[in-house]
């Protein structure tokens, strides 16, 4: 029996214009905000062998949600501590 869960995919445009498959790892929305952000990864490492992630902003206002960065230090701090959580269980 084969307990891998299934990866979740999406596709993303870079500034370049081109498509890529990326593997997400958690999406997620503060309530208080009514802001959703979506943690994905390429599959990179870095030097030290890690697995580079990144983490934006999903904007959803027009017909094809944007990936948006993050604009302040405190929205963050917030992204930050959602992550500590996921890594301690």
């Amino acid at each position: 029996m084969n307990n891998d869960k299934a990866k979740k995919t999406m596709s993303i445009v870079t500034a370049n214009g081109a498509i890529e498959e990326v593997e997400v790892i958690l999406a997620f929305e503060f309530k208080d905000t009514n802001r959703e952000y979506v943690v994905y990864t390429k599959n990179e490492k870095d030097d030290n062998g890690n697995v580079t992630v990144y983490v934006s902003n999903v904007d959803r206002s027009q017909e094809n949600p944007k990936l948006l960065g993050i604009s302040s230090d405190e929205e963050w701090n917030k992204i930050k501590d959602v992550l500590r959580e996921l890594s301690k269980s």
